[in-house]
């Protein structure tokens, strides 16, 4: 008769429940898949689907016991480390939803909002623009394997142990923060230059001619020139996407220590 110990019953449990920790909040957070366009149901299936795939190719996991503090530790340090990834991939889709909110408060058009079917917020039109166009480029490029190949490579560098993510990194991620609104700003900054040119001409006609009642035009011309400066720099878009998605991947691996 075979038996089988306690602490081989929770390595098996652990070989495949911690690494679906990290994978399900990875899940939860990425761009795309994390979006309520997604089913909870389908993201957990996908969750589980790549814990099969990839636990047997994984290095053995701690022997501790289930209910131990070790293993409460090791589980939240697994959900820390999914959950910090994906957000720092899903920044970069926040960079193009910023910047289409500070052009459409300069153009005049930010009463025009809509809910986000993918956030379930209230977001400009332009935003809902670029966060369209920015996922279909993510997609075409096949960013979101790259995404997945960067995670995995995540339980060789840091391993499945008690200790995760170190506090310095932690710290990276917080102050990655100002590189969202630093990237926005200087996506948005020539159309916001454009229509600021149309309010000084404006502002200079009013003195000129105070009889002239200029805001009853301004709005309207400030709007159509807002959607002109628009269009023209839409072209610069997949370059300047390429270059954010690669600083984003850069930082996913130093996270890793890689």
């Amino acid at each position: 008769m075979v038996e089988v110990s306690a602490e081989v019953i929770g390595q098996w449990l652990g070989s495949y429940l911690w690494p679906l920790f990290r994978i399900a909040s990875f899940f939860m957070v990425i761009p795309v898949i994390s979006t309520q366009l997604i089913p909870m149901r389908v993201r957990l299936g996908l969750a589980i689907l790549m814990t099969i795939l990839i636990a047997p190719l994984l290095d053995d996991v701690p022997q501790v016991d289930a209910l131990s503090p070790a293993a409460i530790v090791i589980t939240l340090q697994q959900i820390l480390i999914g959950a910090a990834m994906g957000f720092a991939a899903f920044m970069l889709f926040q960079i193009f939803v910023v910047a289409g909110q500070m052009i459409a408060m300069q153009m005049g058009l930010g009463f025009a909002s809509m809910v986000d079917p993918s956030n379930g917020v209230n977001v400009p039109i332009l935003s809902q623009f670029y966060l369209a166009a920015v996922t279909l480029m993510y997609l075409a490029m096949n960013g979101h394997l790259v995404l997945f190949e960067v995670f995995i490579e995540s339980f060789n560098t840091i391993p499945i142990a008690t200790d995760g993510l170190a506090i310095s990194t932690l710290w990276e991620l917080v102050n990655r923060i100002s590189w969202l609104f630093a990237s926005a700003m200087l996506l948005a900054l020539p159309a916001m230059a454009a229509v600021l040119i149309i309010y000084i001409s404006f502002g200079v006609m009013t003195r000129a001619a105070p009889q002239m009642n200029i805001f009853a035009i301004g709005f309207p011309i400030s709007l159509l020139f807002g959607l002109f400066a628009n269009w023209v720099l839409f072209r610069d878009l997949f370059p300047h996407f390429q270059r954010l998605s690669e600083e984003t991947f850069l930082f996913l691996r130093a996270m890793q220590g890689a």
